[in-house]
């Protein structure tokens, strides 16, 4: 975590400000955050009734589907997926539907995978972008068809946008509240764990129209009150203070992507290149193994961690997910073993 973010959070103890703030957040954070999202998401949002900080992406995630989600509603899924996301749509009463996305058109949702999936009790559709496990990155034009899909067929998105800083090689991140007539439909949801390296911290922000927002904040107010409000003024910290460290993170996270996904490709995998978060998701078919058993092969004789591609839904298997959130020592020594280990494995 940055050392101005640290210190904001030191002062803060110093300075007592350990009480509970109000259930949608402190009031100065919730107006830089405000302003945040107008400069860089092109959304505009009122920081009184329409912005709430939430505990990590995931509170927002999970209190938002508890609102908008009734009893047997279908919510659409694409897939890859994070894998938190069904379990969470089934907690809220509803019904994960897995849209399978694919690999040749870089696991992108096109409107026309989303208009296959609809039917009369779709509630939501549930965007994760940039994606875990993927690492890709929906395009403008087809945020456009999902954005006019929604207003056709009178449906929320909920839009997971945690790693919506790390992209590289020019490629954009939008936000689908932005398009005309979206934010009314929209739950945006926002993360200070990937961009600032914040994990513990567990700090995150939403915002929709005053109605479901202020739903949210009802019922944060009967789960956890409010988040840590020493964790809120190191938010503010981060938000406001220098970006040269997001800046110099990102791009050290494009060299060992690279890297990563050059070895992945001399060791006889397929490795697309993504464009976005800190994953890559490799494809692994020409190997005799499932991604399970493949991932538990490469920890027990190569002392490589990976996550089978299996985990993110059935249209993950094949693959495998590898995280370059690490330095580039480990990742060379890891690229390394798994050359060796697909030497035999193939």
């Amino acid at each position: 975590m940055p050392g101005h973010i640290c210190e904001a959070a030191i002062r803060a103890l110093q300075n007592d400000i350990t009480k509970y703030t109000p259930n949608a957040g402190a009031e100065e954070l919730r107006q830089v955050i405000s302003e945040k999202l107008a400069r860089e998401n092109k959304i505009d949002a009122d920081p009184r009734y329409e912005i709430l900080v939430t505990t990590g992406a995931m509170g927002a995630l999970a209190l938002g589907l508890t609102s908008i989600v009734r009893q047997n509603d279908e919510v659409i899924i694409p897939e890859p997926c994070f894998v938190n996301y069904g379990p969470q749509v089934m907690l809220a009463g509803g019904k994960p539907i897995f849209v399978p996305l694919q690999e040749e058109e870089d696991f992108r949702l096109t409107p026309e995978i989303l208009e296959n999936a609809i039917t009369t009790r779709t509630r939501a559709i549930l965007l994760n972008s940039p994606s875990n496990p993927t690492g890709a990155v929906e395009r403008l034009e087809d945020l456009r068809g999902i954005a006019d899909i929604a207003l056709d067929h009178d449906l929320w998105v909920i839009s997971d946008e945690s790693y919506e800083r790390i992209t590289f090689d020019g490629t954009k991140h939008y936000s689908i509240a932005a398009l005309p007539d979206m934010f009314e439909r929209t739950l945006s949801t926002f993360s200070l764990s990937k961009t600032y390296a914040m994990t513990g911290m567990r700090v995150g922000y939403a915002a929709s129209d005053k109605g479901l927002a202020g739903l949210i904040t009802k019922l944060q107010e009967h789960t956890v009150a409010c988040v840590n409000s020493v964790a809120q003024q190191a938010a503010i910290a981060a938000l406001t203070g220098p970006q040269t460290c997001v800046d110099e993170m990102v791009m050290q996270y494009k060299e060992r992507r690279d890297v990563l996904v050059d070895g992945l490709n001399k060791a006889g995998l397929v490795c697309r290149k993504p464009p976005g978060t800190f994953y890559v998701f490799p494809n692994i078919e020409g190997t005799k193994y499932n991604s399970r058993l493949f991932s538990d092969k490469l920890i027990k004789e190569a002392k490589v961690v990976t996550v089978p591609g299996s985990v993110f839904g059935k249209s993950g298997e094949g693959h495998i997910r590898l995280s370059y959130a690490t330095q580039m020592t480990n990742i060379q020594m890891a690229v390394e073993h798994i050359n060796e280990f697909c030497s035999k494995a193939t």
